[in-house]
């Protein structure tokens, strides 16, 4: 795992992951959202994944990360991009249940906060199998304490 002194903008950090039906039904029922678009199931046929649903797998697998996991780290919000109004996620293309999601994460701002806390920036870009852009997330905070638990 990296120290939050180790992070510099710019540093990228990479993963893979894919939704099934099965956790898409849990995510939906857990989240109590309801979308008869999203419920729309065929047998047989692979189902959409809703955007949050993505953004959260997404987020999981961030913490997951070797360079992540093991530190004191907590999301604390988005703030947006100022090209987009402020606004912080966007959906590009469908997801799929089953399909493969690049995941790439790049730190793109650092702060300190205090002498035992400091926030990192980060933003998430996801790709589909065929390398097109599912879904981009801009400045997404991290507390992270300084020094991670030993």
């Amino acid at each position: 795992m990296k120290k939050f002194s180790e992070f510099r903008v710019g540093d990228s950090f990479y993963s893979t992951c894919s939704i099934s039906d099965k956790e898409l039904e849990e995510y939906l029922k857990f989240s109590r959202v309801k979308n008869a678009f999203l419920e729309d199931k065929r047998k047989g046929e692979q189902h959409l994944v809703s955007g949050r649903a993505a953004l959260s797998r997404m987020e999981g697998e961030f913490t997951r990360l070797s360079q992540i996991y093991g530190n004191d780290i907590i999301l604390v919000g988005t703030d947006g991009d100022s090209e987009w109004g402020n606004r912080s996620t966007r959906f590009l293309k469908p997801l799929y249940t089953d399909q493969v999601l690049k995941l790439k994460f790049t730190v793109s701002q650092k702060e300190d906060v205090d002498e035992e806390y400091g926030k990192i920036f980060v933003d998430y870009e996801g790709m589909n199998q065929e390398d097109e852009t599912v879904l981009i997330s801009k400045k997404n905070i991290y507390r992270i304490k300084k020094e991670p638990p030993r």
